[in-house]
């Protein structure tokens, strides 16, 4: 027999004592959950959904699925310098399948876990496959990381290597010609269904960075919001851009197709000034993270993409058209 809604909650998302934190003060069973941010602490919300065939394939495992639909909301908390507390979860079905069900929840719960987050209640209902989370945060009353915050000097820098995300899409769509080797299309592929939040780079950038955002429509369209917010505008160097050996071997417009308006990186673009890249670069060897400087941010609006000069210089500066546009749900895909 196939199980209830509130079966399928109790089987696979219930935590018992032992299971996974529990500091909410009401969790997960009652009509609203409570909790409470430590004192000098404000919290930090952010919601994500995602639909089949639109946000993932239906080929992903659903540990994979799991995974991700938790990493992207901890990425919104890793940009702005929020440590994880607790998310909810609202899951659209189109069946009871006990077996993906076993998948997703250990995938969801086991990031959970590694980042200290407590799923605390959500909703179950029948339909199309949508995952729906909403995640909260902690982060010191005014130290919150914002997009509004870059200054005229500061400078760009990305975390990672974005691009692989998108090349593993492409390699899926079968427009990549010659294709990915296995090595390569397992790696890129990893990238697009199970990527890292960068948490503990988030919450290390407190009092470092002057605003931050997570790459997951594309670097160049999610760098747009920055320069909006802050008013601000930024010249970008394409010789910094960090390449990684799978884009490397890719044809130059593919290599910057895919890193600049590529998306579903979940790296972290950040601005800080000049006089913090002995820190920045300290915390990324902690961290073990590429940290690289792209760029900097300067007073007339717009951005300006530059060949032939490190981030920062403008001797030998080679100016380059953009001609790339970023992922938008309503105006379709780059």
């Amino acid at each position: 027999m196939s199980l209830g809604e509130f079966d399928l909650i109790e089987t696979f998302f219930w935590r018992r004592p032992g299971q996974g934190p529990h500091r909410a003060v009401v969790g997960n069973g009652d009509d609203c959950a409570v909790i409470a941010p430590a004192p000098g602490m404000q919290l930090a919300v952010s919601t994500d959904t995602m639909v089949e065939g639109r946000h993932f394939l239906s080929t992903v495992s659903p540990a994979r699925l799991g995974h991700k639909a938790l990493a992207v909301n901890l990425s919104d908390l890793a940009a702005c310098g929020a440590a994880p507390l607790a998310f909810t979860l609202a899951l659209t079905l189109p069946r009871v399948d006990e077996a993906w069900l076993k998948g997703f929840a250990k995938g969801l719960l086991d990031l959970a876990d590694e980042h200290d987050c407590e799923l605390i209640g959500g909703d179950t209902t029948a339909g199309p496959l949508a995952i729906g989370i909403t995640v909260m945060g902690e982060v010191p009353a005014g130290q919150a990381l914002l997009r509004s915050g870059a200054q005229v000097g500061d400078d760009l820098w990305v975390s990672g290597h974005p691009g692989e995300a998108r090349l593993a899409l492409d390699a899926f769509r079968g427009s990549l010609h010659p294709g990915l080797g296995t090595e390569a299309f397992e790696a890129t592929r990893l990238a697009m269904e199970r990527p890292d939040p960068r948490v503990a780079l988030g919450v290390g950038l407190r009092g470092l960075a002057t605003s931050a955002i997570d790459v997951s429509d594309g670097l160049l369209g999610d760098l747009g919001h920055v320069l909006r917010r802050s008013r601000v505008g930024v010249a970008l160097s394409l010789d910094e851009l960090p390449v990684s050996p799978w884009l490397a071997a890719r044809s130059p417009d593919e290599r910057l197709n895919c890193i600049l308006a590529g998306g579903d990186d979940y790296e972290l673009l950040f601005t800080a000034p000049p006089a913090q890249r002995e820190r920045v670069t300290q915390l990324g060897a902690e961290l073990g993270l590429v940290l690289s400087r792209i760029g900097q941010i300067e007073a007339e609006p717009g951005l300006r993409l530059w060949r032939g000069a490190s981030a920062g210089a403008s001797e030998g500066r080679q100016a380059v058209p953009n001609r790339w546009a970023s992922f938008d749900h309503f105006k379709g895909a780059a």
